[in-house]
């Protein structure tokens, strides 16, 4: 018996993952939408443990995401590799379309845009013997749409020399059940003379699945396999610990087994999913011409049989981040393209020095915030910040964000009779102050502040403390539900992170935080 390990293989907001293998490497990419930088790009010897190695748009000439809402920008990425050159294909939904980026080194830097005169979204690149490349993707269908949602996936030569599509494009395939809707995602293999089309069908909600087609020739459409869905959790019914399950990215190890990469979500608390869509791992086999998904089982698992490849474990995420370092881990996110200059890691060595901004994260704006993904049910999420507020505008602290018009705020705030420390909930776009106390009536009124929130699955507790190691307790039960996708609707998990406001004016103050710390326990 191999040893099995646990999935997902990327924790939290990881969705539409897109895998590549070269020689004995591998490579993943994911889908990032509103966040900057865009497309994380991961590293792995043996298909379990991955190490983020870089972000493929980190600059913002590659991808502008200025007031776009927080479940559009960068939708699903594929990731291909072809004589030395490495692409990467998505779509920016608000702004341009699709466009492929390339580099010689998957850790970067990668090329500006190459976009592309292509309708729809789900870009895919495939290589064929000859050399040819073909753009396959999905959009309504060409003879018309007979409802929202029907697509067709079609296929189109690129000109690798011109980065243009070139000749006719035709449609492959529109899906395997009958008025099915979003035939999406769409990936072309060959395997043993045949081609072979793998997508995701009927949405990206609790009916989503993955499905397969085969034919001989790119120009005529596809057949269906008869044990469509390949895979999917639809019928398992809301109570199953893993939902969603779709979008899959088929690979072959050096040692001949095949796997595939595929997103789903973990509902906890009822049938909410806060983290979004996870990448999990799924091994497959080829029966009578067709794969089969995690034989004998059928599903996707909590955990997954190693691939028969040399065990190369990486490190694992540091719980804590001292910015002790020039440049923010690969794993941080900003909103949109950030005011860089509101960040700095030089100002005051050990610190990260952020300032106030007159946006606020309630806007589909670009504020002051920094963040890492949500990757567990029940967690701690601590910083130790330095901040006086010099305005009643100012306010500084953590942020458990779903999008702007859900969140909680768990900051500071100067107030006529002092500095208060506040919980803000944002639903619907609509502010309410949940709890508060004034700072002086609690002898703790200290420019230095450790802020900690606590969740306990879907129960909420927010505390501080002046010297780190008494706390006390702001408020306690708050439902955290409200942070999941099956609430805040969208296709994102959650961020958690620092936020700094001046709300609307223009400000020179700025707060310091000495660390953030995020841990998963179990509660």
């Amino acid at each position: 018996m191999r040893e099995r390990v646990s999935n997902p293989i990327l924790p939290g907001f990881y969705p539409d993952p897109s895998i590549c293998r070269v020689g004995e490497d591998y490579f993943l990419v994911t889908s990032t939408f509103a966040y900057f930088p865009g497309v994380p790009i991961f590293h792995s010897r043996d298909l379990v443990h991955w190490k983020q190695i870089g972000n493929i748009l980190d600059r913002e000439e590659q991808v502008k995401l200025l007031g776009v809402d927080h479940s559009q920008g960068i939708f699903a990425p594929t990731i291909r590799y072809h004589e030395g050159v490495f692409y990467m294909i998505t779509t920016n939904v608000s702004y341009g379309g699709n466009f492929i980026v390339t580099a010689t080194d998957p850790a970067g830097p990668w090329s500006n845009p190459y976009f592309l005169e292509a309708d729809g979204i789900d870009p895919s690149l495939f290589f064929d013997d000859d050399g040819k490349c073909y753009y396959t993707g999905t959009k309504p269908r060409r003879e018309g749409a007979r409802y929202y949602g029907d697509n067709e996936v079609f296929l189109q030569e690129l000109d690798l020399n011109t980065m243009k599509l070139v000749g006719e494009s035709y449609a492959l395939w529109h899906g395997a059940l009958r008025n099915v809707v979003w035939p999406e995602g769409p990936h072309l293999y060959k395997k043993d003379g045949r081609y072979y089309l793998l997508i995701a069908e009927a949405g990206t909600a609790h009916e989503h699945a993955v499905t397969v087609a085969s034919g001989t020739d790119l120009k005529k459409p596809f057949e269906g396999f008869r044990c469509n869905p390949i895979l999917t959790h639809r019928h398992l019914g809301k109570n199953y610990p893993i939902v969603n399950v779709g979008h899959g990215d088929l690979v072959e190890t050096q040692n001949g087994e095949w796997y595939m990469v595929v997103l789903a979500s973990r509902p906890y608390g009822g049938y909410y999913r806060n983290m979004g869509r996870e990448t999990f791992l799924v091994p497959v086999t080829w029966e009578d011409g067709w794969p089969l998904i995690n034989l004998g089982v059928g599903l996707l698992e909590d955990t997954v049989e190693v691939p028969n490849l040399t065990p190369a474990p990486t490190e694992s995420v540091p719980e804590r981040e001292d910015f002790d370092e020039d440049k923010l881990p690969f794993r941080f996110l900003y909103l949109r393209n950030p005011i860089m200059e509101n960040y700095s890691l030089s100002e005051r060595k050990g610190y990260l020095r952020m300032k106030m901004s007159p946006e606020r994260i309630s806007d589909t704006v670009s504020p002051s915030y920094v963040g890492i993904r949500q990757t567990g049910m029940s967690f701690i999420l601590e910083t130790k910040m330095e901040f006086t507020p010099a305005a009643e505008n100012e306010e500084a602290g953590l942020v458990l964000l779903q999008s702007n018009q859900y969140h909680y705020r768990f900051v500071r705030k100067k107030a006529v009779d002092g500095d208060v420390l506040r919980l803000v909930k944002c639903r619907e776009g609509k502010e309410e102050i949940l709890k508060e106390v004034n700072l002086k009536d609690t002898n703790m009124d200290s420019s230095e502040m450790v802020l900690r929130a606590v969740a306990d699955m879907q129960d909420l507790s927010f505390e501080y403390s002046v010297d780190g190691n008494n706390y006390h307790t702001l408020i306690t039960n708050v439902d955290a539900r409200m942070l999941s996708t099956d609430v805040a609707g969208g296709f994102v998990g959650n961020t958690l992170g620092l936020y700094c406001s001046s709300n609307g004016k223009q400000s020179s103050n700025y707060v310091d935080f000495d660390y953030l710390m995020y841990k998963n326990v179990l509660m």
